[in-house]
């Protein structure tokens, strides 16, 4: 029996998946929807694409970046930390790497790799270790500092408690707050909607990453479906547009580019080959990621990462 029904709003087939409310079914959404966009081809004229991507004012070697873990401090094989060996991955790639909640002490060994780094904080009650946190983040050359927006609610109906620490709410002062008290690019992580991509403008944010956090929000709507609202009320704005969810090949990585991100986080693609293999898993399944991203734009007549056309997706 088909796992799918005819949905009530427009959307790519007109078809959703049967859920049953729970966050993971967002995931399932997410996916479909990522997979039902196509791609017409632009053959004539194409060449081999460059990938280098300008991001915080730093070039890069590809708009695909490292996902924003934690919690994955365990030692693993051969005495490795995960959040290091994909760090020291990001830093062979030259890739930007970032991090989710991780002790200052930790992440100042995430930043020994070399790897340029972005830390996204948790949104404490205590606003207090939110400025601390950016204040060390600052202290070991991060590349730019930011805060988990989605981590507001918790699951009982109340505000999010993560490893024993009670979060709290972010209102767009809090923003202001925290990106004036940094010279870093500061980052609203977890916007999945026109309003509070608005909000973090207003509130002096340099990028947001457009995403529902694998799946926190029941019923979330994808992160590519919202993307080009996003894209539209941001016109002629100088805040950089990042997303995630469900990065899982180079292809995914081509739609919400064209879809308006200006680059993308991958995250259960690499976590396997991470936990596996350490960086070295981690650098050959970035490989495969920029191959397959630079074969579909080929195949559509993109030549750099700034030359996306959405007129190439239908859906």
């Amino acid at each position: 029996m088909s796992n799918e029904v005819k949905s009530p709003w427009p959307g790519p087939k007109g078809l959703i998946p049967v859920t049953s409310g729970r966050a993971d079914d967002a995931n399932i959404y997410n996916r479909n929807y990522l997979d039902s966009i196509h791609l017409e081809m632009r053959i004539i004229d194409a060449v081999k694409p460059d990938l280098s991507t300008e991001i915080f004012g730093r070039k890069y070697s590809s708009p695909i970046m490292m996902p924003a873990f934690s919690h994955l401090n365990k030692v693993g094989k051969d005495g490795r930390k995960p959040m290091v060996e994909y760090a020291r991955a990001a830093a062979a790639l030259n890739v930007l790497n970032w991090t989710g909640m991780e002790p200052d002490e930790d992440f100042k060994e995430i930043t020994e790799t070399g790897a340029d780094t972005v830390r996204i904080i948790k949104p404490f009650a205590d606003h207090s270790i939110i400025l601390d946190q950016i204040s060390f983040a600052e202290s070991c050359g991060a590349v730019a500092v930011g805060v988990d927006i989605d981590h507001v609610p918790g699951t009982t109906g109340g505000y999010d408690v993560v490893d024993g620490f009670p979060m709290g709410t972010v209102t767009t002062d809090d923003l202001k707050e925290y990106a004036s008290s940094t010279s870093l690019p500061f980052v609203a992580k977890g916007v999945l909607s026109v309003s509070d991509a608005l909000k973090a403008e207003k509130a002096g944010c340099s990028a947001i990453v457009v995403s529902h956090h694998h799946g926190r929000l029941p019923f979330g709507t994808a992160p590519a479906r919202i993307l080009p609202d996003i894209k539209k009320a941001l016109e002629g704005s100088n805040m950089k547009i990042f997303a995630d969810c469900s990065v899982e090949s180079g292809y995914d990585a081509y739609k919400l580019m064209a879809l308006g991100a200006h680059s993308v986080s991958t995250g259960r693609a690499i976590l396997s080959p991470l936990l596996k293999e350490g960086a070295s898993g981690v650098e050959k399944t970035f490989t495969k990621l920029n191959q397959q991203l630079s074969e579909v734009m080929m195949y559509t007549g993109v030549s750099d990462t700034g030359s996306f056309d959405p007129s190439v997706l239908h859906f």
